[in-house]
């Protein structure tokens, strides 16, 4: 049984995917993607690029995710699955693409200035 892997990131987070033919079963750090993922909106980020390819039932994902926050997490897991299944079937890339999976979002957080209150706020100016 050929295992096809593939990393994404996004902000701190990195995901790596290990994909392989299966039902369709999906474990994130060896929990179940419900588990997780408990609001709608992580779960519906990770499976998109599988529901754009029409392939949620025909892999067993195995994900391991890790640092950064829940968003970071559901959008690098995203762009690793999109790739594994690039990797897979070159076909679906274009398709992938169109529907903004494929693209690694590259924002970071900038970082605090000194003298400065944050990355750009400055404290409040006095006039007295």
């Amino acid at each position: 049984m050929e295992v096809i892997n593939a990393v994404g990131r996004r902000k701190a987070s990195v995901a790596r995917v290990f994909m392989s033919k299966g039902k369709g079963e999906i474990l994130i750090n060896n929990k179940s993607l419900n588990d997780y993922f408990p609001i709608m909106f992580h779960q519906n980020s990770v499976l998109k690029p599988l529901q754009i390819t029409e392939s949620a039932k025909e892999f067993d994902i195995k994900l391991n995710c890790d640092g950064g926050g829940v968003k970071g997490q559901a959008e690098a897991a995203q762009l690793a699955i999109a790739r594994a299944l690039v990797k897979f079937n070159a076909e679906w890339k274009s398709a992938l693409r169109t529907a903004n999976c494929m693209t690694r979002n590259s924002k970071e957080v900038e970082r605090k200035k000194p003298g400065r209150r944050k990355a750009r706020r400055s404290s409040q100016f006095s006039k007295r």
